[in-house]
């Protein structure tokens, strides 16, 4: 992907309408992996029609999988004959580096063919992101793990996969998602403490349950797996993507614009309502769809005491870190002001100097502080020329540039499309006037 795929943004529409949420991304990646751990098929449906997604299923399809497309959205796998010398091209080597989400081949392989090889996963820079918390669990399931450091390439093997009691060492989606994985192969009984326990993971683990894993705990933080023989076949529908829900909601606040967000799947979406709403954004439910009023104003609220609003991230229940970039965009045209706190991540607010150059106030306190002031619309922001640093501070940017007067460019766009589906189509569809050139 070159520099100069962009987006061309003509700001200070007021949009109107309805949007549909794409399937989640970061349920999709580890759903996919899971299609592995069986030799019968598998369908799966909702998938987001994006780049990371298209990735893992080219990797999957590499390794010998059937894979059978009913449409951009739904798709059959059937890993009956699996070839793990594939594993050793470079093929394999290489586009297994352009996602991180490709981690998670590891348990499934494991699992089923006692032997796995990794290289170095790519995907966002927003930091390091360990894979210890990966390999420990995977180890303490008696698999052996080597680092190739010649070929920058981590192998892994297992005779028999044993259960054992895992203390996670930090709430890893993925992490949870690999050792979740391994342990329905595995021979015994294995507890997992300290486990993420996103709608995602609920998602896995009820897939996984009807695929004949047998798991207790689900929507905690300590799942219970009793060691299966073999996996069957199942269908599998994703949920909506609350990230893209989340950055809908931020869209409409920040343009001024009516929206209806359809099918939100909004009992799977914890507190982000919630935290939208202490920043003044007012909305309704109808059945399964947020009704976002057009408002001259939203104010952020204040704490009881009278202290400037925080807002952090932290592993669900808490609010998703993927949202922190969407939240501090609409703070801008906000009357009053928020603290942002991006505790996961260290360089995900690095894209604020974009904003200031926008016009936006902010001081960034240091890589994961940042204070906004919100501006009330006492001033547009201007549109201007910028780059996309990862997926979630591009579209991010995008809804600063749909908000901004002017024309604005934002370049290396390829970094939305990993995570959001023909998002120019769709916002076009309500109003809003993007240029993909």
């Amino acid at each position: 992907m070159s520099g100069n795929d962009c987006f061309e943004v003509i700001g200070g529409k007021k949009l109107k309408g309805s949007l549909q949420p794409q399937g989640a991304k970061n349920e999709a990646l580890q759903i996919l992996c899971a299609t592995l751990l069986t030799e019968q098929p598998v369908r799966i449906n909702n998938l987001p029609d994006i780049l990371d997604i298209r990735h893992l299923i080219e990797l999957i399809a590499g390794l010998g999988v059937k894979v059978t497309k009913h449409d951009a959205h739904s798709y059959t796998f059937e890993a009956s004959q699996v070839d793990l010398d594939y594993f050793g091209t470079a093929e394999f080597q290489n586009n297994a580096r352009k996602i991180r989400g490709s981690v998670m081949l590891l348990a499934p392989l494991l699992a089923r063919f006692k032997r796995a090889v990794l290289p170095k996963p790519g995907g966002d820079k927003i930091g390091r992101r360990r894979l210890d918390t990966h390999f420990l669990g995977l180890q303490k399931l008696n698999a052996d793990f080597q680092f190739d450091d010649q070929k920058s390439e981590y192998r892994i093997t297992a005779d028999q996969l044993a259960g054992a009691y895992i203390l996670m060492d930090e709430i890893s989606v993925t992490g949870t998602a690999n050792v979740l994985m391994a342990a329905c192969l595995a021979k015994g009984t294995t507890t997992i403490y300290n486990a993420a326990c996103e709608p995602y993971i609920q998602q896995l683990c009820q897939m996984l349950i009807r695929m004949g894993a047998k798991i207790n705990g689900l929507g905690s933080n300590l799942l219970t797996i009793e060691g299966v023989d073999k996996l069957k076949g199942t269908e599998h529908t994703l949920l909506p993507d609350m990230i893209e829900i989340g950055s809908f909601i931020s869209l409409a606040a920040m343009t001024q614009s009516e929206l209806r967000i359809t099918n939100a799947g909004i009992q799977h979406l914890g507190i982000i309502p919630f935290v939208f709403e202490r920043m003044g954004v007012r909305m309704s439910f109808e059945n399964d769809d947020i009704l976002i009023p057009e408002q001259e104003e939203y104010t952020i609220q204040s704490f009881m005491d009278g202290s400037i609003m925080t807002i952090y991230d932290s592993p669900w229940p808490g609010f998703s870190p993927d949202l922190m970039s969407a939240l501090l965009v609409m703070a801008i045209q906000a009357k009053g002001s928020v603290l942002i706190h991006q505790k996961m991540f260290e360089s995900r607010l690095f894209f604020v100097d974009k904003l200031i150059d926008m016009g936006a106030q902010i001081i960034l306190c240091d890589p994961h502080r940042a204070t906004v002031i919100g501006l009330n619309r006492k001033f547009s922001l201007r549109g201007i020329d910028m780059t996309s640093p990862d997926i979630r501070a591009g579209v991010a940017l995008l809804i600063a540039a749909l908000s901004a007067t002017g024309k604005s460019t934002i370049r290396s766009i390829h970094q939305i499309d990993r995570g959001y589906e023909r998002i120019d189509e769709r916002l076009n569809a309500v109003g809003a006037a993007i240029t993909r050139l």
